[in-house]
């Protein structure tokens, strides 16, 4: 589907042909046999019949055990990653730079996107991360349960939300994340050729200006935690946020703030609560009331 809703996008000329949907083989098993029949080297068996996607960002794999969504992923379906409880004792520490939010170095190393990718892959999968079982929606309604191992993607994603963080203010910061599911499901669905990514992908990269710094993260038996951020253009202002003396922030400030903010909410209830009969008109919140 997303191949030719691309090719429809970008040579609408073009026929798609897909054999595998015309011949309609009924099973992996009818598969296999045919592959052996005509010599095709393949590297599925009966015993292993799990269809496997792999390239660079990730790795897909189904059939077979993971059909049945009760069933824990056989040890043999995993193809890069450790298993966490087999991961070292000891964790690692990798710090990953980002300039206008993306990532351009490891460990103070400078890399190509490429590069950069396969040493996480690398690192991250010998620490047990980025494992994950799924069970998800497809476009045409019908759920199917599959394993990624995506140990580069993982850490990315969570160095790059920390990131976010600390350089986006409140609003911008929500409403990337909101706007992250829907762009989520515009790939997933195969609509990349669109006006909608298209308008999307402005809004991202004004997002990005300031996404640039240093995130430190812990590495640890299929986990990352968080142990450091910072950035030149980081909104995190200790003396706001501090408990100590050195706090500036003007606490007598917040009493008129809190009235004005509650009192929506305020009217609401009282409102609510005198047509049930609770409290009489007398006692609801005057004009005066409302202006002191």
């Amino acid at each position: 589907m997303r191949f030719e809703v691309s090719v429809a996008a970008l040579a609408p000329e073009l026929k798609s042909i897909a054999p595998l949907r015309e011949w309609e083989f009924k099973s992996r098993e009818e598969e296999i046999a045919y592959a052996q029949k005509h010599g095709i080297p393949i590297h599925v068996t009966l015993s292993k019949p799990y269809s496997i996607d792999d390239n660079l960002w990730g790795t897909a794999v189904e059939c077979g055990a993971l059909e049945d969504p009760m069933a824990e992923p056989p040890a043999d379906a995993w193809q890069h990653t450790v298993a966490p409880e087999l991961a070292p004792n000891e964790p690692v520490y990798v710090e990953i730079g980002f300039a206008a939010g993306i990532p351009v170095s490891v460990n103070g190393t400078a890399m190509d996107a490429v590069a950069l990718v396969q040493m996480l892959n690398d690192i991250g999968g010998a620490h047990g991360v980025g494992r994950i079982d799924l069970v998800e929606n497809r476009l045409v309604g019908i759920k199917s349960r599959e394993i990624y191992e995506a140990p580069a993607a993982t850490i990315l994603h969570f160095a790059h939300t920390e990131l976010e963080r600390l350089t986006l203010d409140k609003a911008v910061f929500h409403m990337k994340h909101q706007l992250s599911a829907e762009y989520a499901n515009l790939v997933y669905n195969g609509l990349w050729f669109t006006p909608l990514r298209q308008a999307l992908d402005a809004f991202v990269n004004e997002t990005q200006r300031h996404v640039s710094g240093l995130v430190r993260l812990k590495l640890y038996k299929g986990n990352v935690i968080v142990a450091g951020r910072s950035s030149v253009h980081s909104l995190y202002n200790t003396r706001l946020a501090t408990y100590t003396e050195e706090d500036t922030f003007d606490h007598k400030a917040s009493e008129g703030f809190i009235k004005i903010y509650g009192l929506p909410v305020k009217t609401y209830h009282q409102v609510d609560q005198q047509a049930a009969g609770v409290v009489t008109p007398s006692e609801l919140m005057t004009t005066a009331d409302i202006q002191s």
